[in-house]
């Protein structure tokens, strides 16, 4: 009887437009610490992304709750949905900080983090529309390749830190800088949470 019931194939549809949010997120991040002159531009687009990521992702939650068949686990779409959520709320965090911080110059660490980041949510935008078809494995290419970025946004953030306390500058600048380099290290990080959470959708249902 449930195989006559058709699965609810809208969850796709929706993952689609919040990875194109996070594209977007990762694009204004990469143009932002390219010219901070447009920080305040840059950040109120970050801004309107981020409030239109959560509303796709306040979406996907309540055709969740309403739909009795899914094409895909109930936890695995809520997993999904959450983490990219969370890396568009990181970016966006970072671009307000940068402004509460009056930051005038990234360092290169900085820039190399953001570059990081953004190469990670490209690769994630590729893959998203093949997650309606889990038979494409080289959904697990781009997986893998998230995963490898996210050890080299891991590397970049110890030496930051590390080159940070190297110099032992004015304390409040070191405070700022450890913070802000943490924001895209999370990232990173979250990244890395969707990648699995798409690793995990496709070995289970491939």
């Amino acid at each position: 009887m449930f195989q006559l019931i058709p699965k609810e194939q809208q969850f796709f549809g929706l993952f689609e437009r919040l990875a194109e949010h996070l594209l977007q997120a990762g694009t204004l991040l990469h143009e932002l610490v390219s010219d901070v002159h447009k920080i305040g531009e840059k950040a109120k687009q970050l801004e309107r992304v981020e409030h239109d990521a959560d509303q796709v992702t306040h979406e996907i939650m309540a055709k969740l709750n309403s739909t009795f068949i899914t094409p895909i686990d109930r936890e695995d779409i809520h997993q999904l949905a959450t983490a990219l959520d969370d890396v568009i709320d990181f970016i966006e965090g970072a671009a307000e900080h940068m402004i509460l911080y009056k930051i005038q110059q990234p360092t290169p660490q900085f820039k190399a983090l953001a570059e990081v980041v953004f190469r990670q949510v490209t690769e994630i935008h590729k893959m998203m529309p093949r997650l309606k078809n889990l038979r494409h494995a080289d959904i697990l290419v781009h997986c893998i390749e998230v995963n490898r970025l996210e050890n080299e946004g891991d590397r970049i953030h110890r030496e930051a830190v590390a080159e940070l306390f190297e110099k032992r500058g004015d304390p409040l600048e070191v405070m700022k800088w450890r913070d802000l380099y943490d924001l895209l290290e999370t990232a990173t990080d979250k990244c890395e949470d969707v990648a699995v959470a798409i690793e995990g959708i496709f070995l289970k249902n491939a």
